[in-house]
Protein backbone atom coordinates (compact mmCIF):
# COMPACT_ATOMS: atom_id res chain seq x y z
CA UNK A 1 0.00 0.00 0.00
CA UNK A 2 1.16 3.53 -0.34
CA UNK A 3 3.17 4.63 2.30
CA UNK A 4 4.26 8.13 2.84
CA UNK A 5 6.95 9.65 5.45
CA UNK A 6 7.36 13.02 6.27
CA UNK A 7 10.54 14.24 7.91
CA UNK A 8 12.64 17.38 8.88
CA UNK A 9 10.64 19.55 10.59
CA UNK A 10 10.96 21.62 13.89
CA UNK A 11 10.91 24.78 15.48
CA UNK A 12 13.30 27.25 13.49
CA UNK A 13 13.92 31.19 13.61
CA UNK A 14 12.63 33.75 10.90
CA UNK A 15 15.16 33.74 8.21
CA UNK A 16 15.96 30.17 9.13
CA UNK A 17 16.28 27.08 6.60
CA UNK A 18 15.30 24.00 6.86
CA UNK A 19 14.84 20.75 4.61
CA UNK A 20 11.87 18.57 4.56
CA UNK A 21 12.29 14.87 3.36
CA UNK A 22 9.37 12.02 2.15
CA UNK A 23 10.25 8.92 1.88
CA UNK A 24 8.18 6.97 -0.41
CA UNK A 25 6.96 3.12 -0.68
CA UNK A 26 3.91 1.00 -1.83
CA UNK A 27 4.03 2.58 -5.74
CA UNK A 28 6.30 3.33 -8.32
CA UNK A 29 7.41 6.41 -7.41
CA UNK A 30 9.68 7.71 -9.96
CA UNK A 31 6.68 7.52 -12.42
CA UNK A 32 4.53 9.67 -9.56
CA UNK A 33 3.91 13.67 -9.75
CA UNK A 34 4.27 15.10 -6.25
CA UNK A 35 3.57 17.73 -4.30
CA UNK A 36 4.01 19.57 -0.64
CA UNK A 37 0.72 20.63 0.87
CA UNK A 38 0.49 22.60 4.57
CA UNK A 39 -2.34 23.39 6.94
CA UNK A 40 -1.56 26.16 9.47
CA UNK A 41 -3.03 26.49 12.87
CA UNK A 42 -7.27 26.45 12.44
CA UNK A 43 -6.63 26.92 8.55
CA UNK A 44 -7.47 24.24 5.92
CA UNK A 45 -5.20 22.70 3.25
CA UNK A 46 -2.76 25.07 1.34
CA UNK A 47 -1.08 23.66 -2.02
CA UNK A 48 2.70 24.28 -1.90
CA UNK A 49 4.61 23.15 -4.71
CA UNK A 50 4.69 20.03 -6.81
CA UNK A 51 7.31 18.36 -8.93
CA UNK A 52 6.77 16.20 -12.29
CA UNK A 53 7.40 12.57 -12.37
CA UNK A 54 10.90 13.22 -13.93
CA UNK A 55 11.69 16.12 -12.04
CA UNK A 56 11.30 18.12 -15.34
CA UNK A 57 9.04 21.15 -13.90
CA UNK A 58 8.12 22.54 -10.52
CA UNK A 59 5.46 24.64 -9.53
CA UNK A 60 4.91 26.72 -7.09
CA UNK A 61 2.04 28.41 -4.90
CA UNK A 62 3.04 32.82 -4.61
CA UNK A 63 3.60 32.57 -1.00
CA UNK A 64 6.76 30.44 -1.18
CA UNK A 65 8.22 31.23 -4.99
CA UNK A 66 11.48 32.22 -4.30
CA UNK A 67 12.01 30.66 -0.91
CA UNK A 68 10.87 26.98 -1.63
CA UNK A 69 12.86 24.51 -3.68
CA UNK A 70 11.21 21.22 -4.76
CA UNK A 71 13.15 18.30 -5.54
CA UNK A 72 13.24 14.37 -6.03
CA UNK A 73 15.37 11.72 -5.88
CA UNK A 74 13.95 8.72 -7.86
CA UNK A 75 16.83 6.48 -7.10
CA UNK A 76 16.14 6.75 -3.07
CA UNK A 77 11.98 7.08 -3.66
CA UNK A 78 12.20 10.25 -2.05
CA UNK A 79 11.21 14.07 -1.79
CA UNK A 80 12.39 17.08 -0.55
CA UNK A 81 11.31 20.50 -0.08
CA UNK A 82 13.93 22.84 0.91
CA UNK A 83 12.89 25.76 2.88
CA UNK A 84 14.53 28.93 3.22
CA UNK A 85 14.24 32.28 4.39
CA UNK A 86 11.43 31.08 6.58
CA UNK A 87 8.51 33.60 8.04
CA UNK A 88 6.15 32.74 11.22
CA UNK A 89 3.49 32.60 8.00
CA UNK A 90 5.29 29.45 7.14
CA UNK A 91 4.29 27.51 10.33
CA UNK A 92 2.27 24.82 9.61
CA UNK A 93 2.11 21.23 9.34
CA UNK A 94 3.32 20.06 5.64
CA UNK A 95 2.59 16.41 4.01
CA UNK A 96 3.74 15.17 0.76
CA UNK A 97 0.96 13.79 -1.65
CA UNK A 98 1.28 11.46 -4.12
CA UNK A 99 -1.08 13.49 -6.85
CA UNK A 100 -2.69 10.72 -8.55
CA UNK A 101 -4.58 9.39 -5.78
CA UNK A 102 -4.61 12.17 -3.42
CA UNK A 103 -2.42 9.71 -0.83
CA UNK A 104 -0.63 11.65 2.08
CA UNK A 105 1.64 11.38 4.70
CA UNK A 106 1.76 12.00 8.76
CA UNK A 107 2.97 14.94 8.09
CA UNK A 108 5.59 17.08 9.46
CA UNK A 109 5.59 20.76 11.39
CA UNK A 110 7.01 23.24 10.88
CA UNK A 111 7.45 26.27 13.59
CA UNK A 112 8.84 29.50 12.53
CA UNK A 113 9.22 31.72 15.71
CA UNK A 114 11.82 33.99 17.26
Amino acid sequence: QVRLVESGGGLVQPGGSLRLSCAASGFTFSLSAMSWVRQAPGKGLEWVSKITSGGSSRYYADSVKGRFTISRDNAKNTLYLQMSSLKPEDTAVYYCTKDSSGHRGQGTQVTVSS
